[in-house]
């Protein structure tokens, strides 16, 4: 996956005349803080540096990782079609941009950042974006009490490994009752991202929400560690992405998991496979979480016909649109 070119030229525009050696040492920083989930009191893009870090390193990965996301929501909710935006710890502004490319009805975004750096690389960025109205709110989403202005589409992307734990139960009902239509929480594909993300679902099936993606269906994870759900995107690095990195390859894979929570069902699925399919010579073989609540590893042999044809197509993510056949 690649950056929309106005993004992708924002970003360029922003980075002009940075020195690559002050980009990775800051880029190594955040790396750091990112890894080790660290809860110091301190903002993660708290200063100019820091977001050029992030501009360079994290952007794209996190990009590819929220718009996959909701490609997967867009998939079974294909009558949403939301007008408002509200994004919490918006940082640059990278889930705006996903949002805008998925649904491009989207006329109004509010974005909330405690970080000034952030939200003023981010408004230079949204120039460039195809949605009319984008206006920004200083406020530290761990501390902000009240409520936002209700929005079609809510998101939380990449925050609650900045929270106390005890403040994420909180906020997410507070975003729940702000949420006209789908909720959408990403996180780091880790085992601890996956544990948040499965009390978040808790809280929200807990309150009558209904699971539209990735799950298909409402009941408690099948999954038990040391497995967990997560998904992965390929995305494409640029000469200067891979300078900052100090990366060989022109390409990284960004391990995500998500919930979105939707106020009316989706459309049915009979499964979703949650891990690479394993291809043989006239053999599939996909682990596939279903629509019953179970998890199965199911093989598909050539023999099963349309059945197998399904299953040669399917990718990590995909949904199936009905059950393959058991083999004999």
């Amino acid at each position: 996956m690649e950056l929309p070119p106005p993004l992708r030229l924002g970003v360029e525009r922003l980075l002009a005349g940075t020195p690559l050696a002050d980009l990775q040492r800051a880029s190594a920083t955040l790396s750091d803080r990112y890894r080790a989930e660290r809860r110091d009191g301190r903002l993660h893009l708290d200063d100019a540096l820091a977001v050029k870090a992030y501009l360079a390193a994290r952007l794209p990965a996190t990009y590819a990782a929220v718009r996959a996301a909701f490609t997967m929501v867009a998939d079974v909710r294909p009558d949403f079609a939301p007008a408002s935006l509200l994004d919490l710890g918006a940082g640059p502004g990278t889930v705006l941009w996903a949002a805008a490319d998925c649904w491009p009805g989207i006329g109004e975004a509010l974005l909330v950042e405690a970080s000034a750096a952030a939200r003023t690389a981010g408004a230079e960025l949204a120039r460039g974006v195809a949605v009319p109205a984008v206006r920004w709110l200083d406020t530290d989403v761990s501390r902000a009490g009240g409520a936002f202005p209700a929005a079609d589409l809510v998101t939380l992307s990449y925050v609650l490994d900045e929270l106390d734990p005890s403040a994420v139960g909180p906020l997410v009902e507070r975003l729940w009752s702000q949420t006209r239509e789908m909720l959408v929480v990403v996180e780091p594909g880790t085992p601890a991202g996956w544990a948040r993300i499965l009390a978040v679902r808790e809280r929200l099936t807990a309150r009558g929400a209904k699971i539209a993606a990735p799950c298909p269906h409402d009941r408690p994870c099948p999954l038990s560690p040391p497995d967990w759900c997560h998904f992965s995107r390929r995305v494409a690095r640029s000469r200067l992405h891979r300078l900052t990195k100090a990366g060989d390859v022109p390409w990284e894979d960004e391990k995500f998991i998500f919930v979105a929570a939707s106020r009316h069902a989706a459309q049915p699925v009979a499964a979703r496979v949650i891990a690479p399919p394993r291809q043989a010579k006239g053999v599939a073989t996909l682990k596939l979480c279903g629509a019953d609540g179970g998890v199965e590893t199911r093989t598909v042999t050539r023999r099963e016909g349309e059945a197998y044809r399904i299953a040669r197509r399917l990718d990590w993510g995909d949904c199936v649109p009905s059950a393959p056949a058991r083999g004999e």
